[in-house]
């Protein structure tokens, strides 16, 4: 992981409700709603273009006036590195952080102002942040986001939270960006979500008085390439890691999350055993334990690979996820999933954003899998392939649901180093 950083306490500070950005779509109209990657080499379509050298900040620490008149930015950028709970120890393996591009404190803090700029799309209406709200998790509550012209996405905008412990490093729904950078340049380019060429996007921010300085501050110099846009970018996504939550809380005061939790209540410590035991989330949900041992991964709620979760019986549906991006029959129906950290708030869920609420993902799970093709074996029946059926009663149900409201991490949705940087016109 790369370097630990004190940690910064932000209890209620982000008055400016922030979104998160992944939203995303393929020049085709497939919505991304999705994630972010990058090469350590320029990215293809870059136009560099350096502006005059920025105004330095003066003795007493302040901003330059072109920034300060547009930014609510700190002399000395936040801390982004966090220093993380023990129980994320095991994280370290899943790491997508290239070598090239850490996360650096003016990196991340340039991330977060493209982040937010509607500068970054044709109408100057959508911002990255347009599609993924820090109220709800930094997803959309709707089912399908509005791009730039007013045209809708063809997938639901998923949470970017934790995106770099995806190990895979893979982003999309159908995994169709190699990393990272790569994704975070890809709904400025699509002509739904944001509709600008690598160019035009140059050409925006350069226009811009406040970001030679942040460029300079970010990488050395004050040139402006869509190729450093995206390390900027995929350094804030990378830093928005949840860590604080009331499962944290609890899992670093019993020290493993197979023992009883102090801080929860006898419902929520019935849940975490049906979501580690019978319910069988944990299978996916987090890394299988091994034999004899603690669980390995205590931290990182991902699904380690596209999986197909049985929304859909067969595969003549419109939408095939990996498989419509490989053409390999074993695909069709495979989809990435977002992390459950946040699930209570991300609403609406799946790739479509069918299931309207929470209460319906978990009726899925308990009755609804469809027997499709390409059904994850941890689903089946062992020894006779159809899907598992878990008939979880009406108390099941709502324990499984309040541990899972043990995930929402309150203060990174109120924390201002994600929030809205720009001050009201």
């Amino acid at each position: 992981m790369p370097r630990l950083r004190p940690r910064l306490c932000m209890s209620g500070l982000a008055a400016c409700l922030a979104v998160l950005a992944a939203c995303s779509l393929d020049p085709s109209g497939v919505n991304a709603g999705d994630d972010t990657s990058g090469p350590d080499a320029p990215l293809a379509g870059d136009a560099p273009t350096t502006s005059d050298a920025p105004a330095a900040p003066d003795a007493a620490g302040a901003l330059p006036p072109e920034v300060a008149a547009a930014l609510d930015l700190p002399a000395t950028p936040y801390p982004y590195d966090d220093v993380l709970p023990a129980h994320f120890a095991s994280a370290r393996r899943q790491d997508n952080t290239p070598a090239g591009n850490p996360i650096t404190d003016a990196g991340a803090t340039l991330g977060r102002v493209l982040f937010y700029d509607r500068a970054l799309s044709r109408s100057g209406t959508v911002a990255c942040a347009s599609c993924h709200h820090q109220a709800n998790g930094f997803a959309d509550p709707t089912q399908f986001s509005t791009g730039f012209a007013g045209g809708q996405t063809a997938r639901n905008a998923m949470s970017i939270v934790d995106a770099r412990y995806y190990l895979p490093g893979t982003f999309f729904w159908d995994e169709r960006a190699a990393t990272l950078e790569a994704q975070v340049l890809m709904p400025i380019q699509n002509q739904v979500e944001m509709g600008l060429t690598l160019d035009e996007l140059v050409a925006n921010v350069s226009a811009r008085a406040y970001y030679p300085y942040l460029f300079q501050r970010a990488f050395g110099d004050s040139a402006i390439t869509s190729d450093r846009i995206a390390r900027a970018l995929a350094q804030f996504v990378r830093a928005a890691v949840s860590y604080r939550s009331r499962f944290d809380a609890g899992i670093e005061a019993a020290g493993d999350i197979a023992r009883t939790f102090p801080n929860f209540t006898a419902s929520e410590e019935r849940g975490k055993a049906l979501f580690l035991g019978r319910a069988r989330c944990a299978t996916c949900h987090l890394d299988a334990p091994p034999a004899p041992g603690p669980r390995p991964n205590q931290a990182v709620f991902l699904i380690d690979r596209a999986v197909n979760n049985g929304l859909d019986a067969t595969t003549t549906v419109a939408d095939t996820g990996v498989g419509g991006i490989t053409g390999i029959a074993t695909d069709l129906g495979r989809f990435k999933s977002p992390s459950l950290r946040n699930v209570a708030l991300t609403a609406p869920y799946m790739h479509d954003g069918r299931l309207a609420t929470l209460d319906d993902v978990i009726d899925h799970y308990s009755t609804g899998i469809q027997a499709h093709p390409n059904l994850d074996p941890r689903l089946r029946v062992p020894g006779t392939g159809a899907p598992i059926r878990l008939d979880l009663s009406a108390t099941e149900h709502a324990d499984l649901k309040a541990f899972l409201g043990t995930l929402t991490d309150d203060e990174l949705l109120a924390d201002v180093r994600f929030a809205d940087p720009f001050l009201a016109p």
